[in-house]
């Protein structure tokens, strides 16, 4: 690494920043320590400065906390935390890939069903989607459902609004979804009027994937650097 010795100011304008900013950084662990001055000055060098770069190359992709913790693992010689951190963020960003194609699955495959099974009891619903009784029934307290009952026998009546909520549900739980968070989605579909007007939020989900993965590999590739210039910074 270069043995150049450069001010925290010098980090901190390559990136709009305030020299605090840094010093707050190299506290936290985000950077390794400086070397200082008989007079107590920060002296940083390149590999101060390609931390700084891989840290906030991380930042949008896998957020605050874990760029975070990467540096410090990394910092701390740990590179195989570093990578662990990595492997996770990347695991998740998959897990929400597939549960993105899960929604749009369910969405395109929701259609209406025939006039006669338009309504149906909790049983043959159950059966239908296979599941047991007692999930819808956990469903509907949880706000996912919101069948009426029968005058008569008290019974859960499924609507075919409802059973296409009770699909779109399954499919969500399927790929790992939160029964709060799909409660909010079937909100949205019910206050859309159908899932239709949900298009363009799902461009706009795939969307946000995206740009995440490839902040991911800007972040990786920034890291990457910061690895093979030697983690032991010049002092």
């Amino acid at each position: 690494m270069s043995s150049a010795q450069l001010r925290p100011v010098d980090l901190a304008r390559e990136h709009g920043l305030s020299t605090q900013a840094v010093r707050n950084y190299e506290d936290a662990g985000i950077l390794p320590p400086a070397r200082r001055s008989p007079h107590g000055y920060r002296a940083y060098s390149a590999g101060h400065a390609q931390a700084l770069r891989a840290f906030l190359a991380l930042v949008p992709g896998f957020g605050h906390a874990t760029a975070t913790a990467i540096l410090q693992a990394v910092n701390a010689g740990d590179v195989d935390r570093a990578l662990e951190l990595i492997d996770a963020g990347h695991a998740q960003l998959r897990q929400d890939r597939q549960t993105l194609t899960a929604v749009e699955h369910a969405l395109r495959d929701l259609a209406d069903p025939e006039p006669a099974t338009r309504a149906s009891f909790v049983g043959p619903l159950a059966r239908r989607l296979g599941v047991r009784p007692a999930t819808l029934r956990k469903w509907e307290r949880a706000g996912l459902l919101e069948p009426r009952r029968d005058r008569t026998t008290g019974y859960r009546v499924y609507s075919a609004a409802d059973i296409r909520d009770a699909q779109l549900a399954h499919q969500l739980r399927r790929g790992g979804y939160p029964l709060p968070r799909i409660a909010l989605l079937l909100d949205q579909v019910r206050t859309a009027g159908g899932v239709e007007p949900l298009e363009a939020t799902l461009a706009d989900w795939r969307g946000r994937l995206t740009r995440r993965g490839c902040a991911m590999l800007a972040g990786a590739a920034q890291l990457h650097a910061y690895l093979m210039a030697g983690s032991a910074v010049d002092g």
